[in-house]
């Protein structure tokens, strides 16, 4: 994580560098060009007011003529408009569009030319086009590297975790395999102890066992694959989850169960549903030592199904809340850090849902909230 953000900052702190440069650079040529179109103004108005005064010349026509991309404006002492060159008119409106134009240029000192009666015109001129132009690109630059450089973490960023999902399939299809020899051996001796003491009761919590191992296999084969949604009630599986945790945990542990649905039917894969509720039960008791209390609560909106798991536990501080999802994140001496992070994966890329921290208090608790949108089996008619 921290090798990522690294690298992000490196690739920001680049385009910051290349941004710079280029304003840097642009402003300067800026620079230069305005200097250059104020020199050919001057020279423009110079072979203007040498015109107007009557000497005429086959080089001060030459002048006028070459000024194709300075916008121009002459203008009596009482700024009324005399002539205008290169402006782009509207094709009507044409003098309250010079007006505007007239008390846009006049923020800017004129060029006064003098004529044979000493009556004075203003000359006033405008950035060309193409040196606006040039002003704005390096913001535009700018945009353009953002927009590249938001694109090369947003592939950055797929890849890696492209390659975290092969990761997370390989090793829990391995898992599976693995799995799957053991209980093959121990059902079969089961089936032996079953013959030769089948008055003992043992045997049976024995089998009970063995069907966990099953579908603790089923569950990692499932990872990286398309898994099958049925139609199920999330109130009759959430029951089912506390009854098995309940006997597996401490009589300390209180457990308490409320729901406000009427329908809580939707699509779901069970076994993998189950399995996000035991990894948060799971947690929740790691984080009351063992003691305490776990509300289960269930309601519904229009559009989704709701489940909030609230713990009597140590809590989360505010800046970890996503963190716990987050593969390896774990507060535990033992322990991968897995367990949420395949929580979230199975209620958002296969449920199409969300799973969040609501709330939590230091020393008081934690409510992890579980939203499933209601989805129903199609079925063709």
């Amino acid at each position: 994580m921290f090798n990522k953000i690294t690298n992000n900052l490196w690739l920001i702190l680049l385009a910051i560098v290349i941004t710079t440069l280029s304003l840097i650079f642009t402003n300067t040529l800026v620079r230069e060009l305005a200097k250059e179109e104020q020199k050919k103004i001057e020279v423009w108005a110079e072979a203007t007011e040498q015109i107007a005064n009557g000497e005429f010349s086959e080089f001060a026509f030459e002048i006028i003529k070459k000024n194709t991309n300075i916008p121009v404006l002459v203008v009596d002492t009482n700024y009324n408009l005399i002539s205008s060159r290169n402006f782009k008119e509207p094709p009507t409106n044409v003098d309250e569009f010079y007006k505007k134009q007239i008390e846009k240029l006049k923020q800017n000192s004129p060029i006064i030319i003098t004529l044979d009666e000493d009556e004075k015109q203003y000359i006033f001129y405008d950035n060309s086009f193409l040196l606006k132009k040039l002003a704005i690109y390096p913001y535009v630059q700018f945009i353009m590297i953002a927009i590249f450089l938001l694109l090369v973490i947003w592939v950055l960023t797929t890849n890696k975790r492209s390659e975290q999902n092969k990761v997370w399939v390989g090793l829990s299809k391995e898992t599976a395999h693995q799995l799957g020899t053991p209980i093959s051996s121990l059902l079969a001796w089961n089936e032996i102890l079953k013959q030769s003491y089948p008055e003992d009761n043992t045997i049976e919590e024995i089998d009970k066992d063995i069907n966990r191992l099953t579908i603790i296999a089923e569950r990692f084969s499932k990872i990286g694959s398309e898994p099958e949604l049925k139609s199920e009630n999330i109130e009759t599986i959430t029951k089912e989850v506390m009854e098995y945790m309940s006997h597996r945990t401490s009589s300390k542990i209180k457990y308490s169960y409320t729901s406000n649905t009427l329908d809580s039917n939707t699509l779901l894969n069970k076994s993998l549903y189950t399995w996000v509720l035991e990894n948060i039960c799971k947690n929740a008791i790691d984080a009351m030592n063992g003691s305490g209390n776990l509300d289960f609560r269930i309601f519904d909106t229009d559009s989704h199904i709701i489940t909030e798991i609230k713990d009597s536990g140590k809590g989360i501080e505010r800046q970890n809340y996503k963190k716990i999802f987050e593969p390896g994140y774990t507060t535990k001496s033992r322990g991968w850090g897995l367990g949420l992070s395949l929580a979230k994966r199975i209620i958002v890329e296969y449920h199409k849902g969300k799973i969040f921290v609501k709330n939590s208090e230091i020393n008081v608790g934690t409510t992890i909230r579980i939203e499933i949108p209601r989805k129903i089996l199609k079925t063709n008619k």
